[in-house]
């Protein structure tokens, strides 16, 4: 994909979990709005995230949400060059929100439409940091989340080759669900992050799996034996700072130790970490100190969900000519290669 320099100023729309958000972004790299309304409060009640009650919520705030990025933005939708919309890989009630409140602004207002991959999405936030002028192909991007766990080699803007990916429970689904295990709230990464800070990450030796060879994860094995060693605990005695640390630990070591081969194999000029496990701080340090070519992560509120990633990677497929017809559907297991 061999975009040129024009501009364009795109409204982008990202229903595809439990964040509805609405955001303008110009030219791919410049955030005007960025609003989020996040479900995180309405789903702790469940552990977890409630696919009926997310699709319902983003139909109360969708519109809300998309006038007040238009407004931050002081544009009108006649300011607007495109509109673009998560159509995949997400929860299918979810995408259906986004994606039917798209349809009917292009269609009202004679926009162009484009439906974007929500990874390609998180590949791109980094274009929206003050690193963006330093990124230089061929580049290596570890999207790590709660839904998922990839690796993807970025040869060009449009052009991917997937290195990997978990074969089992994604990192963030596993730092959920160990949360879940030690009796802390959802989301369980920030938790588990937090009590990793005074913990032992020494105290237990949980196991590191698939680390031979290839680039592929596995994290359902570690979750299993968190769950083994919490039983053997008095629960007002389990000591939750050093089981947190030590779990850990044990999932950073996996993603760095394997991020690490790729970007030595394919001779990479950086590293990206995308997705809402790349805010782990523990991550962040480990894979700066063992990388030797440049470690690049975007801002806490560029990691999860966000509309303003979506129109950030709109921006190049709309530059090259890409245009969507209205009838596109969701695809909620939309694959990016």
């Amino acid at each position: 994909m061999n975009a040129t320099r024009q501009n364009s100023r795109i409204l982008a729309i990202e229903t595809s979990c439990d964040e509805t958000s609405a955001a303008v972004v110009e030219n791919g790299r410049t955030i005007l709005s960025n609003i989020i309304a996040s479900q995180i409060d309405l789903h702790a009640q469940f552990g977890g995230v409630f696919p009926e009650v997310a699709s319902r919520k983003h139909v109360e705030v969708i519109h809300a949400v998309v006038e007040q990025a238009l407004e931050e933005a002081h544009m009108g939708l006649d300011d607007i060059d495109c509109i673009a919309v998560t159509r995949g890989p997400g929860l299918v009630g979810s995408l259906l929100v986004g994606v039917n409140m798209a349809k009917g602004l292009a269609l009202a207002r004679n926009k162009p439409l484009l439906g974007i991959n929500h990874i390609e999405g998180h590949i791109y936030s980094l274009w929206l940091t003050d690193q963006v002028d330093e990124i230089e192909f061929p580049l290596l991007t570890l999207v790590v989340s709660g839904g998922h766990t990839e690796l993807y080699l970025m040869v060009d803007h449009g052009r991917y080759q997937h290195l990997g990916g978990t074969l089992d429970d994604a990192a963030g689904e596993a730092f959920d669900k160990v949360g879940r295990v030690l009796g802390l709230p959802f989301p369980g990464g920030p938790a588990i992050d937090k009590l990793a800070a005074t913990g032992n990450a020494t105290a237990y030796k949980f196991p590191r799996a698939v680390m031979e060879e290839g680039f592929n994860f596995s994290f359902s094995g570690l979750k299993t034996a968190v769950a083994r060693q919490v039983k053997h605990f008095d629960k007002t005695r389990m000591p939750v700072e050093d089981v947190a640390a030590s779990f850990q630990t044990a999932v950073v070591d996996v993603l760095v130790t394997k991020t690490e081969r790729a970007a030595l194999a394919y001779g990479v000029t950086a590293v990206h970490l995308a997705g809402g496990v790349s805010a782990n701080r523990e991550l962040r340090r480990t894979m700066t100190e063992r990388l030797t070519v440049p470690v690049r992560y975007p801002s806490p509120i560029l990691c999860t969900d966000n509309a303003a990633m979506i129109g950030a990677a709109a921006h190049w497929h709309f530059v090259n000519g890409r245009r969507d017809n209205l009838n596109i559907d969701v695809i909620p297991s939309l694959q990016l290669v």
